[in-house]
C-alpha cells in the first residue's frame, strides 16, 4: 500500500523532533531577506508561485492521466521542510523551456490575434528554492543560508506513455548569501527519485530531511575550513590547464580519475571569476583559497541547464574538497592528478 502524508509525517515523527529541538541559530533579517542574485542563471527566466498555479496548464500523459503538477510538487517537499526546519522564506522559482499552445476555439487564428485568455503554457523545467528563516551560518565572513528545493523536468516524464513514475529531484543544503551560490554536499541531494503520487514524495522529502541534521557542526566546519587552505596564482593556471585537458582525455583515463562535470564555458567562467568577481576573485598581494576556488566553481555552475544544476553544485563541493586533499597531501581519490 502506498505511503500517505499523514503515515510518512509520523514515520520520522520522533527524528524531526530532535532536529528542531536544537538551538535555534540567528533569524534572517528582513533586510537581508530582500533582493539577492539568482540562484540558477543560464536560460531560465524567474515566476512566481501564483502565476505557476494560476496560469500554467497541467500536462497529462497519452491516456490523459493527471501528472503530478510543478506546483504540486513544490507543496510537497514544502510540506516535509517545514515538519522538518519550520518556517521558511516564500519559495523562488525559475522555469525554462515553455511549451506554448492555444484553446481549441483559438486555433485559425493568427498569434497577434491571440486574447490572453486564449493562450496555454506549461514550463518544461523547473527549480525552486526556499530558505530556512531560523537557520543561519557565517562561514568565512559570509552569511549562509540553510535551503531546501527541488529540479524538475518533464522532459524525463514519458508522457508519450500511459501514466508511469514521475522523476524529481529534492536538495537541502547552505546557500552563500552574497552571490547566491549552493554548497551542496551529497548527504543533502536526493539525486533522481521516482514517485507516482505527492505523498511519494513527501515521504522522499522527509526521509532526506530527516538524515540531513541542519546544526552539525561537521558539515558547516568542512566548508568553512576550505578557507585555510590557499591556492597561488601559478597552482591555479595548473589546475585551470588539468581542467582543459580532462575533457580531451580518452574515457578509459577519466575512468581512473574523479569525476567531472565541468565543460569549457564553466572553466572559462572560472577563469573570468578569478579575475573580476566582486566577492571572490584574487585580491592583490593574496592568494585565493579553496573556499574561492569552490564558488567560482559553483558561480560558473548557474550557466547549467535546470536539469544538471544540482549535479554539477554537488560536483563542485567534491572537487574543492578533493583539491584541498590533494594541497594537504591527503588524497586518495586522484585529485592530485590536477595539481601536477
Amino acid at each position: 500500500m502506498r505511503t500517505t502524508k499523514r503515515q510518512a509525517a509520523d514515520s520520522i515523527k520522533e527524528q524531526a523532533a530532535v532536529i528542531t529541538g536544537i538551538e535555534d541559530t540567528a533569524t534572517v533579517s528582513e533586510e537581508n531577506q530582500k533582493f539577492h542574485p539568482n540562484f540558477i542563471e543560464s536560460n531560465t527566466s524567474g515566476i512566481t508561485l501564483e502565476e505557476l498555479t494560476e496560469k500554467n496548464v497541467i500536462p497529462t500523459f497519452c491516456d490523459n492521466s493527471l501528472t503530478i503538477s510543478h506546483q504540486n510538487f513544490i507543496g510537497a517537499v514544502t510540506e516535509a521542510a517545514g515538519q522538518i526546519f519550520g518556517e521558511m522564506t516564500p519559495v523562488e522559482c525559475r522555469v525554462s523551456h515553455p511549451i506554448i499552445g492555444r484553446v481549441p476555439s483559438a486555433q485559425h487564428k493568427k498569434a497577434s490575434e491571440l486574447r490572453e485568455d486564449e493562450k496555454t503554457i506549461f514550463y518544461q523545467r523547473l527549480a525552486w528554492v526556499t530558505h530556512i528563516k531560523g537557520l543561519v551560518q557565517t562561514i568565512n565572513g559570509q552569511n549562509v543560508n540553510l535551503t531546501v528545493g527541488g529540479v524538475r523536468s518533464y522532459s524525463e516524464d514519458k508522457l508519450y506513455r500511459g501514466q508511469t513514475a514521475m522523476k524529481f529531484k529534492i536538495f537541502v543544503g547552505w546557500k552563500v548569501r552574497v552571490c547566491s551560490n549552493l554548497c551542496l554536499t551529497c548527504d543533502g541531494f536526493s539525486g533522481t527519485i521516482e514517485c507516482m503520487t505527492e505523498a511519494d514524495i513527501t515521504q522522499k522529502a522527509l526521509e532526506l530531511f530527516s538524515g540531513f541534521n541542519p546544526h552539525k557542526e561537521e558539515t558547516l566546519n568542512l566548508l568553512e575550513n576550505l578557507q585555510s587552505t590557499a591556492i597561488s596564482e601559478e597552482l591555479f593556471c595548473k589546475i585551470i590547464g588539468r581542467l582543459r585537458l580532462y575533457q580531451f582525455l580518452p574515457v578509459n583515463e577519466q575512468r581512473n580519475l574523479p569525476s567531472l562535470e565541468m565543460g569549457d564555458q564553466a572553466v572559462n567562467a572560472m577563469v573570468k571569476g578569478y579575475v573580476s568577481n566582486p566577492n571572490f576573485r584574487k585580491k592583490e598581494n593574496e592568494n585565493i583559497t579553496c573556499w574561492n576556488l569552490l564558488q567560482l566553481a559553483n558561480e560558473a555552475a548557474k550557466s547549467a541547464y535546470i536539469d544538471r544544476w544540482l549535479e554539477r553544485n554537488q560536483n563542485c563541493t567534491d572537487f574543492a574538497l578533493g583539491i584541498q586533499r590533494a594541497i594537504e597531501g591527503n588524497d586518495t581519490e586522484g585529485y592530485s592528478w590536477f595539481l601536477n
